[in-house]
């Protein structure tokens, strides 16, 4: 499994992680078996949110963790924060309390990254540097991100903090390109020239922040897969055809598809079964052509100007 240098931090991650959201529904054996397989496939990276299962899917983790021979210094922990019910949270009585919170769960002293989860309209950036201060003087937080921000939200919490954000997490896959659409309709008056997010992508190209895909195989807001989803004929039809040629599933094209841009994305997979997850691996074994690589994004319904 290839690594990528997180935000150019000395923290070594794998290009594809495990997210755990929906760890809480499995049993505590079949969990262990999801983080043995993982980690046999090269995955050293676990992404957790305090806000998973409500808190359950970081304490079902870490009593599966125990019952496997893997060293707490061998994976990287990831957690965010800032999602309470009916409203986001940045204060930093909520940072500290919800950090102690996943450290409890987890049954660790450290996370080896924090996310703050949403961006908080009311969020003070005085006090998330207070916390963050404070988190890792403490060695309790190594390194700090954001999940779903805009640049200029980086920015504004980035001017308070001595930490450099060092990733940041946000919804990207072959259905879900707003990311990469509007800069090659620069100037254009179509839909795929609108600028949704500020120019994140290149924003953290510039500023060596790592940007973490999640959901890589869905479409929309959480309304379905795409892969094998009849919605999606041509898409699936050249994905099985790549698939075919190289030896792997579609989920593996799909993620290669993430892998092969120069940003060195890492991919968030949120699979809890264990069989897909060393199918999906294997798009760390392959590389995309250019050509390959243009034709599922047209295939998936895309066009260029």
């Amino acid at each position: 499994m290839n690594q990528i240098d997180l935000g150019k931090s000395g923290i070594l991650g794998s290009e594809i992680a495990l997210g755990c959201m929906r760890m809480d529904a499995l049993a505590e054996k079949d969990a262990q078996t999801m983080i043995e397989t993982a980690v046999e496939q090269g995955i050293n990276f676990f992404d957790h949110a305090d806000k998973y299962g409500k808190g359950e899917s970081e304490r079902t983790f870490a009593e599966a963790l125990k019952q496997t021979s893997v060293k707490r210094e061998d994976i990287i922990l990831q957690s965010k924060c800032g999602i309470e019910d009916h409203m986001y949270n940045f204060s930093k009585e909520h940072i500290l309390e919800a950090v102690d919170g996943s450290l409890q769960r987890l049954q660790t002293d450290y996370l080896d990254i924090l996310l703050l989860h949403r961006p908080d309209p009311l969020m003070e950036p005085e006090e998330i540097a207070e916390a963050f201060s404070i988190l890792q003087n403490s060695g309790k937080v190594r390194q700090f991100g954001v999940s779903n921000f805009h640049p200029y939200q980086v920015e504004l919490v980035q001017k308070y903090i001595s930490q450099k954000l060092i990733v940041n997490q946000l919804q990207f896959s072959i259905k879900h390109t707003g990311m990469i659409d509007y800069g090659m309709h620069v100037n254009m008056k179509d839909e795929r020239s609108i600028n949704h997010d500020g120019g994140v992508l290149e924003y953290s190209r510039l500023h060596d922040m790592t940007i973490q895909a999640w959901s890589p195989f869905q479409y929309g807001f959480f309304e379905g897969v795409f892969i094998d989803n009849p919605k999606f004929p041509e898409l699936n039809d050249k994905l099985g055809q790549l698939a075919k040629e190289k030896g792997v599933s579609k989920m593996a094209i799909a993620t290669a598809w993430i892998l092969r841009h120069p940003a060195k994305i890492q991919v968030v997979v949120g699979t809890m079964n264990p069989g897909r997850l060393e199918k999906i691996a294997k798009a760390s074994t392959i590389t995309l052509s250019r050509q390959e690589w243009y034709d599922i994004y047209f295939a998936a319904g895309n066009d260029l100007p």
